[in-house]
């Protein structure tokens, strides 16, 4: 009797996540999703390569900063990028996470997220062809909001969709390979950007740049919505409001969580801070060079990092991890500082290779050790709620740093980067204060540890 070859998808599976060729092992999904496991980690890491790219190459922080500046947009206003792009996903996330459990299948709404998503970034494009000023930057922060709320709409259904398609014990391997492959792609495309733009971004960069992205999305839906995905519950939709006072409740009884909430304030210092890295460097560095060094720059971090950090966290401390992250965004405030304040006339955009590379490894470690302190820290039947609230706290606090647009634009970059060093070593003694995730929960996280 002649064995039947695995299929591709199969045969992938089996040597990305070291299956056993003789039969997969399925943890926590049914037995219909099993068979379809190979096909949907296939497809599942297509996307996730896809959106990786995509999201640098169309980066807010470091792409849409320059573009602002590029078409003469306030500085306010890429102050407003990074608070809008983060505050716009996670805000809607206490209020989707309920409703979507009426849907038996939530792969759709990943799929219209990532076409709203296509759709925006096509809006910025078309801003960037024909305005100019105040006019083009309200426009395409405009675009960024509609953008960031599909985010948080689609990494609600991510999660789902995930548990119910992917194996347990094969979900971080499939969320490391995404970004490995995805990060691996952003180093060549910042590589060939370099290579072809030489010393001129102009806009007609910017629009390649944001149309490429558009088609990313547009890609990464129609994969998604080739994932075979079994019908879920439909019960227990829950009701945002009740779910806002279970929150609040949650803050004032667990000091621990409380603690956890503070540290990811001043950590927002890190995570929001690379549009002011991005005005530093245009600065000196002369407006269009470097643009692709600096992307290859934050791919390279992202690509080294994640592992290291992943593994720091797993076997020492994720609050370790998070006080690193604080600790190299204070020293990235305080490189940039310098470079500002000693160095006069264009520099080679290689001189400030090391901070963007610093900022990246930063931002890695404050969201793998954040991520993994509050799964390992909260119970595991109010996992949910915990990170609800957690999301939804930070989104709000998240608003507050567009006043850094507005200090750039009154006193300068200098005084938002002293802000910024500032902020980073209050995270780092935020962190240090921190229970250990093991005790978030305990009485004992009432004491410092």
């Amino acid at each position: 009797m002649t064995v039947k070859e695995p299929a591709l998808p199969e045969r992938l599976y089996e040597w990305v996540t070291d299956e056993d060729p003789e039969g997969h092992t399925c943890d926590a999904i049914p037995e219909e999703a099993c068979r379809e496991a190979p096909r949907n980690f296939l497809l599942n890491t297509s996307n996730g390569a896809a959106t990786k790219l995509a999201e640098q190459v169309a980066s807010p922080g470091l792409v849409l900063s320059w573009l602002l500046a590029t078409l003469g947009a306030p500085v306010a206003l890429v102050g407003l990028l990074e608070p809008v792009r983060q505050g716009g996903s996670l805000l809607p996330q206490l209020a989707v996470s309920g409703k979507m459990r009426a849907y038996a299948r939530r792969k759709w709404f990943w799929v219209g997220a990532g076409v709203t998503q296509a759709v925006s970034l096509l809006l910025m494009l078309f801003a960037a062809l024909t305005l100019t000023g105040a006019v083009a930057g309200w426009t395409i922060i405009g675009a960024l909001a509609v953008f960031s709320a599909a985010s948080g709409v689609g990494s609600v259904a991510f999660s789902d969709v995930m548990g119910k398609t992917i194996p347990k014990g094969k979900r971080g391997q499939l969320l490391g390979l995404r970004s490995t492959i995805g990060g691996a792609f952003t180093i060549l495309a910042g590589l060939i950007l370099y290579g072809r733009v030489g010393g001129n971004a102009g806009v007609g960069v910017f629009v390649v740049l944001l149309g490429t992205a558009a088609a990313l999305w547009a890609l990464a839906a129609f994969l998604f919505s080739l994932t075979t995905e079994e019908p879920g519950a439909t019960t227990g939709s829950r009701n945002t409001l009740r779910e806002a006072r279970s929150g609040m409740d949650l803050l004032i009884r667990v000091p621990g969580f409380r603690r956890f909430i503070i540290a990811r304030a001043f950590l927002l210092s890190v995570e929001l801070s690379i549009p002011f890295y991005s005005l530093r460097a245009r600065e000196i560095t002369s407006a269009g060079r470097g643009l692709g060094l600096f992307i290859v720059a934050l791919g390279v971090a992202t690509l080294i990092g994640s592992p290291i950090w992943g593994r720091l966290s797993d076997r020492n401390s994720n609050r370790l991890v998070m006080g690193i992250g604080a600790a190299a965004g204070a020293l990235a405030a305080a490189a940039a500082l310098f470079l500002g304040l000693f160095v006069s006339g264009n520099v080679s955009p290689y001189f400030y290779i090391p901070i963007f590379l610093l900022v990246g490894l930063a931002q890695s470690a404050i969201r793998v050790g954040r991520k993994s302190y509050l799964v390992d820290a909260a119970p595991t039947d109010e996992r949910p709620l915990y990170k609800a609230v957690a999301n939804t706290t930070v989104g709000l606090l998240t608003l507050s740093f567009a006043a850094l647009g507005l200090l750039a634009q009154v006193l300068g970059l200098d005084a938002v980067l002293i802000v910024l060093l500032a902020l980073g070593l209050l995270g780092v003694a935020a962190c240090w204060y921190m229970p250990e995730a093991d005790r978030m929960t305990d009485s004992a996280s009432q004491r410092f540890s």
